[in-house]
This record gives C-alpha cells, structure tokens and sequence, in this order.
C-alpha cells in the first residue's frame, strides 16, 4: 500500500477534527478526498504529509512512518495545498529552481526544472514574476513545485479551485497524467472533477468516513434510489395530468412542452409515461432517464 491511515484522531483543544479515521490507498489509485467544509479534509492531508501531528493513531507512506521519518516521508510527498502558498516576488524559473534545490535529489536543479516547465507549460510564463501570473498559471507553478522532485505520492488540496471552465480541464489533465506512475489523493468541491479523474471516492462528514467505494460503486450509497425523467411533448398537457401516472411523485416543468418527472424507487417508468401518451393523443419527441450522480450521493451522506 501507498498510504495506510489507522485510527487517526485530531484534537484542537475541545473540538474533535478527526474521529478515528482509517483508510488505505493502492499506488497508482487516484483517490477523490471528499467532504463539506469543515469536515476535516485538509486536517487529514495535513497529517499524511507531516505538516501537522495526529492526536492518536498512525500514517505510513510507501512503508514510512510520518512521524518518525518525517523529513524522509516528505521527499515522497509533493503537497500542494489548498491557499497554494507561493513567492510572488520571485520569477518562475527562479522560483522552481530554488525548490529544485531544496529536494538535493542528485539530479540538476536546472534539469529538474526544465523538465517541470515543458510537462506543466509554463514555458511561455517561466521568465514572469509569479505575482504577475493569472490564476490559472498559479496554480500551475502549484503544481510543478509539487511534481518537480518526482514524487510517489501526490497530495492535492482544492488544487483547481477559482479556475475559469478552460483551466479546470488543463490542470485536470495534468493530474490524469500524473497519476498514471504516482498515487494521488486529490481533495475538491467540484464532483465533476471526482467523476472524471479519481478510481475510488473517500467521503468524509463531521471528522468521519461515511463512504469509501470504487467510483462505479459509490452509488449504491443512495439507500432510497429515485429516477428523473425528462419528456417532450409534441404539444401541452398539464402538471396534474402528469402527476396521475403511476408511482410518479415530482413533476416539473422545465418549458414549453418539455417536463422533468420524478418517481420513487429504482422501477423504470418510462413505459408508464409512453402509456400516458397514447392516452392523451400525444407524441413523445424525448424521453431521457437521468442517472444519480456523485452530487446526489455526497448530499445524501452528508445531510446536504
């Protein structure tokens, strides 16, 4: 196993962050860390990469103690955490290479950060003040300070939040390509990101685990499963007459003559409005069952 997390408890003073949480991670998984805020997260990433201490329990990465081997573990870790604290002073490269040198790896400081600026592309920003940077750039240097000393595990704290749409997919594809040689672990509200990237889903609510599933089974978490359908119409009809069918028990009107119907339980109804249509001299232009997605499961385990 890549990291081994056994009953790590976090106390600060009276409040409790962290509740008994246990956990492995495979190398090579990507690994969504999910959780409402305040929900400990960050805490516990915080422990796995030895910045802070647990109250009780044990972390090992790659076979390490965190605690006892806290300067080794961290030469295995590239950590970039949530408020990416960078020097806005100094220019890319230098930046890079100062962090470079830091690692003493063996291996070039120059040659390590060449390597990082083409795989990260920051070449066209590399001789800008970090300061001067657009977001997106940030959290790419971010990134880059976290992969240059090629480490085994990655630990990714909201690593794309305040990203425009085309910047998300970027950095989105950055870590995809990292986490083909390396374990990550990647923290973050944005459940299409999850859905995208990660092979398994932790979720964590009130210092807790409450889910921790491969992706295509974390579904199953919903224990009173609904289906949403969504019809057209080739003319009007109403909302109560909608409301008649069989174990329908949500019915709303998206516009014109397209509705989103909602019903209890996992039996298909689509033959049920088929049915309805024929009865009321209509025809069905669309008819399409929305699947339950991460966001409906992370808002019913955690009272969302």
């Amino acid at each position: 196993m890549s990291i081994i997390v056994r009953g790590v408890s976090k106390f600060y003073g009276e409040q409790k962050a962290l509740n008994n949480i246990s956990f492995e991670v495979k190398t090579g998984e990507i690994v969504g860390f999910l959780g409402p805020n305040g929900a400990g997260k960050s805490t516990m990433m915080k422990i796995i990469t030895g910045f802070i201490p647990a109250s009780s329990g044990n972390v090992s990465v790659n076979g390490l103690d965190v605690e006892s081997d806290n300067l080794e573990i961290k030469k295995q870790i590239g950590y970039l955490p949530e408020n990416n604290p960078l020097y806005p002073e100094m220019y890319v490269r230098e930046y890079l290479g100062f962090v470079a040198s830091i690692y003493n790896s063996g291996i070039s400081g120059k040659k390590l950060t060449d390597n990082i600026i083409e795989l990260t592309g920051l070449a066209p920003e590399q001789n800008k003040k970090i300061g001067s940077l657009s977001k997106g750039y940030r959290q790419r240097v971010g990134l880059a300070q976290a992969l240059i000393h090629n480490p085994a595990v990655l630990i990714l704290d909201e690593a794309t939040s305040g990203l425009d749409p085309n910047q998300i997919v970027e950095i989105r594809n950055l870590i995809k390509e990292a986490g083909k040689e390396k374990t990550v672990m990647l923290s973050t509200h944005i459940m299409q990101e999850v859905e995208a990237i990660c092979d398994r889903i932790i979720i964590i609510d009130k210092g807790a685990i409450v889910a921790d599933e491969e992706k295509s089974e974390i579904y199953s978490k919903i224990k009173h499963p609904k289906q949403v359908i969504q019809v057209e119409f080739d003319k009007e009809t109403t909302e109560t007459s909608l409301a008649g069918i069989e174990k329908v028990s949500i019915v709303k009107k998206i516009r014109n003559n397209i509705w989103e119907i909602e019903a209890d339980g996992e039996e298909d109804i689509r033959p049920l409005i088929f049915n309805f249509a024929v009865k009321n001299n209509l025809t069905v232009l669309s008819l399409n069952r929305q699947e339950s997605n991460l966001e409906d499961v992370f808002r019913h385990l955690t009272n969302g």
